[in-house]
């Protein structure tokens, strides 16, 4: 099974004013991509992760990066360095989506130690490593591989789409 990954974040923004004569213009056009091949060094990934999972009110899971989760085939992926993560909460949640370090074997090194960000209904997050990363975000099994997400709240359930684009290796 072979992967390739293109990554992306944009934003294009346009805003004008008026003036006594003439209308001025600051278009903006902010673009980062990373296209990776097959592989698992700088450049490359092998793993694809991607679910639309729900949580319960007050509910809480820990995704283990390196043992549990499973590919579109089945498969027990198991990463070593992670390249992309991206996650998108429903706009029809009612209760934020909290992601964050899980108590124990957190995987910190994105969001450090103690680190959570709140994803309101409709928001999205997306981090990716650079073309020429050789360490990217580094997943350490069974003592560094545990993403928290969780529902910031009762009465109503919580939707979030993720999908994580790694390397075994």
């Amino acid at each position: 099974m072979a992967v390739s990954s293109s990554l992306s974040m944009a934003a294009t923004v346009s805003q004008t004013k008026t003036l006594d004569l003439t209308t001025v213009a600051d278009p903006l056009m902010f673009r980062r991509a990373v296209n990776l091949t097959d592989g698992t060094t700088a450049g490359k990934a092998d793993k694809v992760f991607h679910d639309r999972r729900t949580l319960a009110a007050s509910a809480t899971e820990d995704l283990d990066l390196a043992g549990s989760l499973l590919d579109a085939f089945g498969a027990v992926i198991n990463l070593v360095r992670v390249k992309g993560l991206f996650i998108s909460a429903a706009a029809a949640n009612e209760n934020n989506v909290i992601i964050g370090n899980a108590a124990s074997n957190g995987w910190a090194t994105l969001l450090n130690a103690t680190g959570t960000l709140i994803l309101r209904p409709g928001a999205s997050i997306g981090a990716m490593a650079g073309p020429a990363d050789a360490t990217a975000y580094a997943v350490t099994a069974g003592t560094g591989d545990l993403l928290t997400v969780a529902n910031s709240g009762a009465g109503s359930a919580v939707t979030y789409d993720i999908v994580i684009v790694g390397a075994s290796a």
